[in-house]
């Protein structure tokens, strides 16, 4: 996602984050936007997007943030349909559209009364789908498209939830019994 393919670092990210401190394992300065903005959609795009960033970046969140995530359907390598999933959550799917998704204009159009609650949603070829979720489960929670040939291409990340003020908002510690990686 935003042309960066997650690369599994060497010692899992919740035991190095929540339960040894070690933060050098991963970065996380994942963006927020895309680096590069150009049409999406268009059928003939530049040959060097088709090959993404190798990196271990995760997006990190504070505890019960408000998350808004917007995946932007592309013809790089191939345009079809992406179903994406979030592990750890569900998810309100507010929006979804056909073309570059217009931060300006499209939310305009946002279902926020009743929108509908998934876990996996896809997103349109050529299009894009907008979802929303409070980040109240901390952990570490992987996120990519359940086409698992597109995980190659960069259709994947992990969301790092922060943990909260209070004892049944936080992670909890390894079973004592626990076998080492």
């Amino acid at each position: 996602m935003n042309n960066i393919s997650f690369v599994t670092p060497s010692i899992d990210i919740l035991q190095s984050y929540y339960y040894y401190h070690i933060t050098r394992s991963f970065g996380a300065w994942f963006p927020s936007v895309p680096p590069y903005v150009f049409n999406f959609t268009a059928d003939i795009l530049p040959l060097d997007l088709e090959i993404s960033k190798r990196e271990t970046q995760v997006k990190v969140l504070e505890y019960g943030s408000t998350v808004e995530l917007v995946f932007q359907g592309t013809n790089v390598v191939a345009g079809i349909d992406h179903p994406m999933h979030i592990h750890g959550y569900s998810f309100f799917v507010v929006g979804s559209g056909l073309g570059n998704f217009d931060p300006y204009k499209d939310p305009l159009t946002y279902n926020l009364v009743d929108p509908p609650e998934r876990n996996t949603a896809i997103v349109p070829k050529n299009g894009w789908l907008a979802i929303r979720f409070r980040a109240d489960n901390p952990g570490v929670w992987f996120v990519h498209c359940h086409l698992e040939r597109h995980q190659t291409w960069g259709m994947d990340t992990v969301l790092l939830v922060k943990n909260g003020r209070h004892v049944n908002e936080t992670v909890l510690p390894p079973p004592p019994d626990m076998p080492p990686c």
